[in-house]
């Protein structure tokens, strides 16, 4: 169980994400540092390992820039929950290892304790004690996240056919 850090705007894009001013670095710390700083200066501040992201809908859209998947799991983000993403963030974050799940109607606020469960698309708010059905993900993808990433499954399994 982690911590909820609920932003219920739609078309957070990645820019918003993570200024193209900053992506300009290999420095992980750099990046998780400037995280979200457009939406909420502080979010970088109270984000802990293990923590929650959740939106609202078209989450990621924008550019295709992977540093904004990247910069969020830097963060110490766990899972991102959304409504919807944007199609290249979303695989985007798989491919680096950043879970990502949707659910279209939840009652998710920040501060509640939430859990995951990625394999049967559930998402619990023990806050509230109530449980939202998420998008099934597909068992390729949760193959990849397992590995901790694209590079990571093909090092692990061969190219995929």
């Amino acid at each position: 169980m982690t911590t909820a850090h609920v932003y219920p705007v739609d078309n957070i894009d990645t820019d918003r994400i993570i200024p193209g001013k900053y992506t300009k670095t290999l420095d992980m710390s750099a990046l998780a540092s400037h995280v979200l700083e457009d939406l909420d200066s502080e979010f970088s501040k109270k984000v802990q390992q293990g923590d929650i992201l959740v939106a609202g809908n078209n989450f990621g859209c924008g550019s295709s820039r992977e540093q904004a998947p990247i910069a969020i799991k830097a963060a110490g983000v766990s899972v991102v929950v959304a409504k919807t993403f944007a199609r290249i963030f979303y695989r985007n974050a798989i491919n680096i290892g950043l879970p990502v799940i949707e659910v279209e109607h939840h009652n998710i606020q920040s501060g509640d304790s939430i859990s995951v469960d990625l394999e049967n698309g559930v998402v619990t708010n023990h806050t509230k004690n109530e449980t939202y059905q998420a998008t099934k993900m597909p068992q390729q993808m949760i193959d990849i996240l397992n590995a901790g990433g694209l590079v990571n499954y093909l090092i692990q399994h061969g190219d995929y056919v």
